[in-house]
């Protein structure tokens, strides 16, 4: 009683601590301020896509620098140092600026709903140099550049006579006589010491001052300019005086950037993804509560609440990290709470299967965990292979998706192996003697105990599998899918405006523009395919707003988004690498855990369900993006968990009657399992109904494929993967081997009977 109540308390503290840590995200303003800062901090930030904001990817020009790795980690550190200065200079609240990769900078901006303005600040070297203008003859290296506006030429020495890094601070400001916009600099001393020795040296002489091989004005030199200061002016507007102040602040960029992807979301938009997560969440979670009521009465209980308690300790953890809840990470977690209840039916299943052989409550509750326990370790460590590699590999709010899945699995794995065990003993005490009462589900208990030998179909089953999947792979190749811009590059739109029809519009829209109606009054989707530049595809983008703003003034642009084709290009890469490495993960995995043939077994299946979920993309024209590749792999995890319980309970009975034929024990196991698996797909339907009918096309391209996902996933467990496992279980036997490497204790029993 001792270790109970112990193992009562630390799981009393720990729940107590997800509590704890979670709370801060629903504590009112009032009392966040009577509350230290580092508690009330501690809090889930939201993504663009859910507070509104933009993000840009800005990949660096390095073909003028030296193949030197060294060299270039400082190249892009200082360009990150400069995007962060540029940045910081604007106000802009927070903004976020990462480097991505080897040559790229991420900038995140919430409330940042269109970054036009931002993204040609960062996209302008600012690179400011001082040269003589040529008056004559001399004998110099020469070069000819033209005016901001183009309309005149100047021939300058190529020597630069002052680096514009000299520059210490510049200021908008106005010309007392003329009132007209100019900058004001100040340079530092070194700079201020050459200016002045170089004024005086060449008074009369023209001295041009030039931006980004572009002269702004080229002033002559009347007098020896001492103080270390000077104006620049021009046919400037204050506007740009105030950029150009801001940009020689902030310093130049070592190397040009260039805005490679683009995207931005309104906070209306924002909005509704939120209310949209949590009424579907909640419709989910009420749905999946009810079922465990139904189906398991008092034990179902447990269920919940351990259910609650995950969620909490789910919130918790990722405000402790102060993780960005996305709204595919919302899309997470609603699959966990579906997935979540799996550890307690099987929990469940095992201690119901204890108790029809006539065992206590106590011994049924002991041996029920002890047996369950393996299987749960087994199918959440093989899904997590697949979440880890979406991690990885996954960018923006992909990667949110598999932070909530994998922190979901490891929280439901800790409700299922303390709570539910310390719940389940607290409710038997008294009567740790007596047999359990169950009651609920006794409908599905009779089915499994008459489960057709649905290994006689196994030839059958394999038939039509493979039919379907090749009937998949056709229609893969033609029609084909139908891509979103993270793979086909481009420009998407999305339009409100209210009466416009669609003709109206269509009108308007360049000839390779493809427009879609989103099936709300002026209400449309704009796509333009990918140009030659990037630079290009953001003109496109804005002549485009312009275009649509002209027949609807009152036209908003929920949201937009850019992609240029070499971000594509390592976004689909990536995407075939991810699938494959999390096949081979998974395969290594059960290779490892079980047996050579139990892992191939499991991975052909898996191959099989993907083809045929690609093939639902293809009917059902559903966009395959980055979102949809988060669905891949969760499948992957799906369906390779349900075949582990399967395969778990094969390799159980192997070892306990090594000698009865296959057949029997495969349809034996497969009937053991059914109420498992039938309670466990129908969970995770219940959990993901809600988004895939009203979550919209967000959601659309995750929660629609994950449905068929789930139920390809179990009926192949039952009659694609086991039948493979007999026909590699054949051909290891063929060659004499065993099914099944010996235990240590069944390698020790051995040794003692050896004379």
């Amino acid at each position: 009683m001792k270790v109970f109540s112990w193992r009562t308390l630390a799981c009393g503290l720990l729940i107590l601590c997800g509590l704890l840590s979670a709370t801060p995200n629903i504590l009112p303003p009032s009392a966040s301020q009577s509350l230290p800062q580092w508690y009330t901090d501690n809090t889930l930030s939201l993504g663009l896509d859910l507070q509104g904001g933009s993000h840009l990817l800005l990949q660096a020009d390095l073909s003028e620098v030296p193949d030197q790795a060294q060299l270039r980690q400082d190249v892009m550190a200082a360009s990150l140092e400069v995007v962060r200065r540029r940045l910081n200079e604007t106000g802009l609240v927070e903004p976020l600026v990462a480097r991505q990769g080897d040559d790229a900078i991420l900038v995140q901006m919430p409330g940042v709903a269109d970054p036009r303005e931002v993204r040609e600040l960062l996209g302008t070297t600012a690179k400011m140099t001082f040269h003589w203008v040529l008056m004559g003859g001399e004998a110099v290296a020469e070069m000819t550049l033209p005016t901001v506006e183009g309309d005149q030429y100047y021939r300058l020495d190529k020597a630069v006579a002052l680096e514009g890094k000299h520059i210490r601070d510049a200021q908008l400001a106005f010309n007392p006589q003329t009132g007209a916009a100019v900058v004001n600099f100040t340079l530092d001393t070194d700079g201020g010491r050459e200016f002045a020795r170089m004024t005086a040296d060449n008074i009369g002489r023209p001295l041009a001052i030039v931006l980004d091989g572009r002269v702004l004005m080229a002033p002559v030199i009347r007098s020896v300019i001492a103080g270390g200061s000077g104006e620049i002016s021009g046919d400037f507007t204050p506007q740009e005086a105030g950029k150009l102040a801001l940009l020689l602040r902030a310093g130049a960029l070592p190397v040009p950037l260039e805005v490679v992807e683009e995207r931005s979301v309104g906070p209306d938009l924002g909005r509704d993804a939120i209310n949209m997560g949590l009424t579907t969440g909640l419709i989910g979670f009420v749905l999946v509560v009810a079922f465990m009521l139904v189906v398991y009465r008092g034990r179902g209980l447990i269920a919940c609440l351990g259910l609650a308690v995950n969620l909490v300790l789910m919130l918790g953890v990722l405000s402790l990290f102060r993780a960005t809840l996305t709204l595919p990470g919302i899309a997470g977690i609603i699959l966990t709470l579906g997935m979540a209840v799996d550890a307690n039916i099987l929990i469940n299943e095992r201690i119901r299967e204890e108790s029809r052989r006539g065992r206590s409550a106590a011994m049924a509750v002991k041996e029920g965990f002890s047996r369950a326990y393996a299987t749960i370790l087994d199918s959440n460590l093989t899904t997590l292979i697949a979440v880890s590699l979406l991690f990885l590999m996954g960018s923006g709010p992909v990667k949110g998706f598999a932070i909530t899945i994998g922190i979901g699995l490891v929280t439901s794995l800790f409700t299922a192996i303390t709570l539910t065990r310390l719940l389940t003993e607290w409710q038997i005490r008294g009567r740790e003697r007596q047999p359990i009462r169950w009651g609920g589900s006794g409908w599905l208990d009779r089915l499994s105990a008459r489960v057709p030998n649905v290994m006689k179909g196994r030839v059958v089953g394999l038939i039509a599998s493979a039919v379907l999947s090749l009937a998949a792979v056709t229609l893969y190749l033609q029609p084909g899918l139908k891509y979103g811009i993270d793979f086909t590059g481009g420009t998407l739109v999305e339009v409100s405006a209210p009466g416009l029809a669609a003709e109206s519009l269509r009108s308007v829209l360049p000839q390779q523009a493809s427009l879609q109606e989103m099936g709300v009054d002026g209400h449309y989707l704009v796509r333009l395919p990918v140009a030659a530049e990037p630079a290009i595809t953001a003109e496109q983008m804005e002549q485009l707003k312009q275009t649509i703003q002209e027949q609807s003034p009152a036209a908003s642009f929920p949201r937009t988004e850019l992609v240029g084709p070499k971000v594509s290009g390592d976004f689909s890469d990536l995407s075939i690498l991810a699938v494959l490495l999390a096949g081979s993960g998974v395969l290594a995995y059960l290779w490892w855990r079980f047996e050579s043939h139990f892992a191939l077994a499991a991975t052909l299946t898996i191959a099989l369900d993907l083809t045929k979920t690609i093939g639902f993309f293809v009917l059902a024209g559903v966009e395959f993006n980055l979102t949809a590749v988060a669905a891949l792999l969760a499948l992957i995890g799906y369906s390779v968990n349900d075949k582990v319980v399967v395969f778990d309970r094969v390799r159980e009975s192997l070892r306990a009657t090594p000698d009865k034929p296959l057949l029997t024990l495969l349809n034996e196991s497969i009937a053991a399992t059914l109420t498992r698996t039938v309670y466990t797909s129908v969970t995770t339907l219940l959990a993901l109904l809600p988004m895939a009918l009203a979550g919209g096309t967000a959601v659309a391209s995750f929660a629609q494929p994950m449905l068929l996902g789930v139920v390809i996933g179990t009926s192949s467990s039952v009659f694609i993967a086991a039948p493979l496992l007999y026909w590699l279980a054949q051909r290891r036997a063929c060659r004499g081997e065993a099914q099944l490497r010996l235990t240590t204790e069944e390698i020790r029993r051995e040794l003692a009977q050896m004379p």
